[in-house]
C-alpha cells in the first residue's frame, strides 16, 4: 500500500503466485482474473464492466471482448505472425516477405498499406489510397541508418499528377545528435548545444533567434527570443524552481504573462497565479481534476467536474441536483447538457444532435453533426445539418501512418441567384509533417510553418510566408536550366544522373563562393570556366517572412504570439481542457494549436490529435484508442488531470511539469565493463571494454552503447589486477571519441577494490564515477588521463 501525505491510500492485492488481482485507489477498484496458465482472462473496471480475453494453446491472444461488447479476433501462422484480424465485420489480412517484414495489408478484400524496404532492410516507402488519392511517405538514411529525410507526396492515381509534396531533411553532429533540420522551403534550423548536448540556442539560417541560459543542473532559467537575442531580447522568459525541482515561476518582461505555481505535498499543481487572475485546482482521491476556482477582482467562480468511477463525464450534482445518472457502463456517453450522442459497433461517434431541454421554447431546429470513418477508424467526412440542409461539409485525407495530409471544406453561402447552398469550390488546406509533429499548414494564400522545442510538442517559432512571396523564390537549379535550354528546338535535353550531381555540387560551391579545385579541373576539361557557369546560376530571392515566438503555458499550450520587436500579435485564454475562452487577434493570424499535439478544426469544433479527434467540450476522444488497453482502461479518456498530464499523440497520457523537458534526451549513462590494470611506482595504465545503458526521461527502453577506454596513470603505487567496474555518468550517450582526466584510488591483496572519478576535458560539467571489484595485488593513488571510443544506438 502507498499512503500519500494527504492520507489517501492506494493498495494492490496479489494472489498466491504474486500476480496482482486488484488495485484500489481513492475507493475505486480494478480487478484482474487469471486462468490456470497465469494468463489474464478478464478485467473488471471501476464501473463493474468486464473485458474478456481468450488464448490459443501457444498463449497467443485470439479474442478480446471490450467493456462495451466490441469483439476483436486474431489469427496467426505457424511461425506466430499475425495473418488475419477481425473487428466487428472488418477483416484485415497481413502479408510478409521471406524476411518476415510486412509488405502489404488488405481490408475486406480492398488494398490497404504497402511497405517497401532497401537492401539493408530499412523502410524506404509506405503508401496507400486515401479518399481516392495515392498518398506515400518516402524515407532516406545515412550510412549509419539514421533518418536523413522524409518526403510526403499526394498524387492523383489516375493521371499521376503530383498534387502535394513536403520534405524535411535532418543532419547530425559529431556526437550523433540531430542538431540541424531543414524544413520544406525554409532555411536550415540549427540547434546550438554545449557539452554533451544541452540546448543553448537556435538559428534560422544565419539568424540567431533563441538563446537559453541554464543553471548548474542544466535546467532552463532564461529564454530569450529575437534577432537581438540576449540582454536586449524582445522576449525574455525567466523560470525558477522549488527545492523539489518543480516549476515555481515563469516571469516575462511583459508582466501580463507572469505566472507563479503552487504545489501541495502530494506533488499536485494546486494553484497558478498571474497578474489578472488566480486559478485554484481541486483533486479527487484518485488524482482526477475535480474543480477549478477562478479568482479575480470582483470574480469568484468555481467550476466542478464530475465523473463516474471509470472516468466518464457525469452531470455534476451541484449543477444538476435532479440527475440520477451514476455511471456509463459501456463508457459511451449518450447525452450531456448540450448534446445527444450515437455510436456505431466500433464505438465511434457517428451522430451528435443539439439537446433542447423539455419546456424550453424552441426557436430553431436542432443541428445534427454526422461523422463518417474509413476502415482504420479515421474521420474522413463530417457534415452539420439543419432544416434538412447541410451547413458545412468537410473531407479529410491521411497518409499511411494516419497523419492528416489535407482537408477540404465546403461552407453554406449565397449563390448568384440568391439561393443558399454549399460552395462549389472547397477551401483547401494541405499539411506537412516532421515525424509526429505538424510543421506546415498550406492554404490558397499562405504557408504557416512551426518549429518545436526539440523532442517535444511545445511550439516555439511560427513562420508565415505569403504564397506570392514563395512563388518569387522559386527558381531553376543550374542543371534544370541547362537541360531546359540545351536544345535548339526548345524541347530540352536530359542529362545523365552523374552530370546532374556534378552540376548540383558546382552550383552549391558557386553560391558559397568556394569552388573546389576538383570542380575547376572538371570545367577546364569541358572547355568552360567558373565565370561562365556562374552567369547561368539564377539568383536567389529571399521571401519576406513574418516570424513570431510562441509563448506557452507549462504544458505547451500557446498563450500568445510575440513578434520580433516584442509586441503581442495574438493572445488566447483557455480552460483546463483546451476550450478557448477569449481571443485577441488584431492581425487575423491563424493559430490552430491547442493542447500539445492538437489542432483546432473550426468547421467541426473538434481538435485533431494525431491519431484521433478530441472533443474539448467533453474533454475526451470521439473514437476508441487505436492501441487499445495499452493506452488505458477507458479507451475514450483524455488524461483526467490535464493540468500536468497530456496526450500529444492521441494514444496515452504523459506526465509533464515543464513543457520543454517531457521527452528530453538521455540525462545520464550507466555502464558496466571488464578492465585490466597494471601499475609501476609512478606510472602505468588500464584498459576496459564495456557496454553502457542510458537513462531516458519518459521512456522504458534505454540507449545502448559499446565502448573501449584506455587510461594512463601517474602517481604513487603499483600492482596488477582485473576487475568488473560499474560507472555512473551525467553524459549523454554519444558516438565518437572523448578525453577525460581524474583520479583513482584502489588496493587489495587477492581481492581488489577501486574508486575512480573523471571529468570530460571538453565538458567539465560532465563527470563519471566508477566502482570496481575484482582480483589482484595492488595499492595505488593515481591521476588519470583517459581516451574513450564509443558507438551508440539511440532509442
Amino acid at each position: 500500500a502507498v499512503i500519500t501525505p494527504d492520507g489517501n491510500r492506494s493498495e494492490t492485492q496479489y494472489d498466491a503466485w504474486g500476480k496482482a488481482v486488484s488495485t484500489t485507489q481513492g475507493g475505486l477498484t480494478r480487478s484482474m482474473e487469471y486462468d490456470a496458465a497465469g494468463r489474464v482472462i478478464s478485467l473488471t473496471n471501476e464501473n463493474g464492466s468486464h473485458s474478456d480475453f481468450s488464448y490459443d494453446a501457444l498463449d497467443r491472444l485470439v479474442q478480446q471482448g471490450g467493456f462495451d461488447g466490441r469483439t476483436q479476433r486474431y489469427h496467426y501462422d505457424l511461425t506466430g505472425k499475425l495473418t488475419q484480424s477481425e473487428d466487428e465485420g472488418l477483416v484485415t489480412l497481413w502479408y510478409y516477405d521471406e524476411s518476415d517484414r510486412i509488405t502489404h495489408r488488405t481490408v475486406n478484400g480492398e488494398p490497404a498499406e504497402q511497405w517497401q524496404y532497401d537492401d539493408h532492410g530499412w523502410l524506404t516507402d509506405i503508401s496507400h489510397l486515401s479518399e481516392g488519392h495515392r498518398v506515400a511517405v518516402h524515407y532516406g538514411y545515412d550510412d549509419k541508418g539514421r533518418l536523413t529525410g522524409e518526403r510526403q507526396t499526394v498524387e492523383n492515381p489516375e493521371t499521376g499528377e503530383l498534387l502535394w509534396q513536403h520534405e524535411t531533411t535532418h543532419a547530425y553532429n559529431e556526437q550523433g545528435l540531430a542538431n540541424r533540420v531543414t524544413p520544406d522551403s525554409l532555411p536550415p534550423v540549427e540547434w546550438l548545444t554545449y557539452g554533451s548536448g544541452y540546448l543553448a540556442g537556435m538559428k534560422l539560417g544565419d539568424t540567431p533567434l533563441l538563446e537559453y541560459t541554464r543553471d548548474r543542473m542544466h535546467r532552463e532559467t532564461v529564454r530569450s527570443f529575437g534577432s537581438m537575442a540576449g540582454s536586449n531580447a524582445a522576449y525574455k522568459l525567466t523560470s525558477t524552481y522549488t527545492p523539489a525541482g518543480q516549476l515555481q515561476s515563469q516571469h516575462l518582461n511583459s508582466l501580463v504573462y507572469d505566472r507563479d505555481y503552487g504545489w501541495n505535498d502530494n506533488g499536485d499543481l494546486v494553484r497558478i497565479s498571474g497578474p489578472r487572475q488566480t486559478r485554484e485546482y481541486g483533486y479527487s482521491a484518485t488524482g482526477r481534476l475535480e474543480s477549478v476556482r477562478t479568482l479575480a477582482p470582483d470574480l469568484d467562480i468555481r467550476i466542478p467536474y464530475a465523473t463516474d468511477p471509470a472516468g466518464n463525464r457525469l452531470p455534476d450534482p451541484e449543477l444538476h441536483p435532479d440527475s440520477t445518472l451514476t455511471a456509463w457502463p459501456d463508457n459511451r456517453i449518450a447525452e450531456d447538457a448540450h448534446y445527444v450522442y450515437h455510436y456505431d459497433e466500433y464505438g465511434r461517434l457517428t451522430e451528435k444532435t443539439d439537446l433542447i431541454p423539455a419546456g424550453v421554447i424552441r426557436t430553431d431546429d436542432e443541428r445534427t453533426h454526422h461523422y463518417h470513418y474509413d476502415s482504420q477508424h479515421r474521420l474522413v467526412f463530417y457534415t452539420r445539418i439543419q432544416h434538412g440542409e447541410p451547413l458545412v461539409e468537410s473531407r479529410y485525407l491521411y497518409d499511411p501512418l494516419g497523419r492528416r495530409m489535407a482537408k477540404r471544406v465546403w461552407r453554406r453561402e449565397r449563390d448568384l441567384t440568391g439561393w443558399m447552398s454549399l460552395s462549389r469550390k472547397p477551401e483547401m488546406t494541405w499539411y506537412g509533417w516532421d515525424g509526429d509533429r505538424l510543421t506546415t499548414v498550406q492554404t490558397d494564400t499562405t504557408r504557416i510553418q512551426t518549429v518545436y522545442q526539440p523532442g517535444s510538442f511545445a511550439p516555439l517559432i511560427r513562420i508565415e510566408t505569403d504564397n506570392g512571396e514563395r512563388e518569387k523564390a522559386q527558381r531553376r537549379s543550374l542543371a534544370e536550366k541547362l537541360q531546359q535550354e540545351g536544345s535548339e528546338d526548345g524541347h530540352g535535353v536530359v542529362f545523365p544522373a552523374e552530370l546532374v550531381r556534378l552540376l548540383d555540387r558546382l552550383e552549391e560551391e558557386i553560391r558559397a563562393d568556394r569552388v573546389s579545385s576538383e570542380s575547376r579541373a572538371w570545367l577546364a576539361q569541358c572547355g568552360l570556366t567558373v565565370e561562365q557557369l556562374a552567369r547561368q546560376v539564377e539568383p536567389e530571392y529571399t521571401p519576406a517572412r513574418k516570424v513570431h515566438f510562441y509563448h506557452c503555458d507549462h504544458r505547451g499550450l500557446p498563450l500568445a504570439l510575440i513578434s520580433e520587436d516584442g509586441n503581442t500579435a495574438w493572445r488566447g485564454e483557455y480552460d483546463e481542457w483546451g476550450n478557448q475562452l477569449n481571443e485577441e487577434n488584431p492581425y487575423y493570424l491563424h493559430q490552430p494549436y491547442r493542447l500539445p499535439g492538437q489542432q483546432h478544426d473550426e468547421e467541426s469544433g473538434l481538435y485533431y490529435n494525431r491519431n484521433r479527434y478530441y472533443d474539448p467540450l467533453q474533454g475526451r476522444y470521439i473514437t476508441q484508442d487505436p492501441i487499445g488497453l495499452a493506452g488505458g482502461w477507458n479507451l475514450y479518456n483524455y488524461p483526467l488531470n490535464p493540468i500536468i498530464r497530456m496526450d500529444p499523440l492521441g494514444l496515452y497520457n504523459l506526465y509533464q511539469l515543464l513543457y520543454d523537458v517531457w521527452h528530453d534526451d538521455s540525462y545520464g549513462t550507466s555502464s558496466i565493463d571488464i578492465t585490466g590494470s597494471g601499475d609501476l611506482i609512478s606510472l602505468g595504465g588500464h584498459a576496459g571494454l564495456g557496454v553502457a545503458f542510458a537513462k531516458k526521461k519518459g521512456e522504458m527502453l534505454s540507449d545502448i552503447c559499446i565502448y573501449a577506454t584506455a587510461c594512463g596513470h601517474a602517481g604513487i603505487g603499483g600492482g596488477i589486477n582485473a576487475a568488473i567496474t560499474y560507472s555512473e555518468t551525467k553524459s549523454l550517450p554519444t558516438s565518437g571519441v572523448s578525453n577525460s582526466v581524474g583520479v583513482t584510488v584502489g588496493g587489495g591483496v587477492g581481492g581488489h577494490f577501486a574508486y575512480t572519478y573523471v571529468v570530460d576535458v571538453d565538458n567539465p560539467e560532465s563527470s563519471t564515477e566508477s566502482v570496481g571489484i575484482g582480483a589482484g595485488v595492488d595499492a595505488s593513488v593515481m591521476t588519470l588521463a583517459c581516451r574513450t571510443w564509443q558507438e551508440c544506438w539511440v532509442n
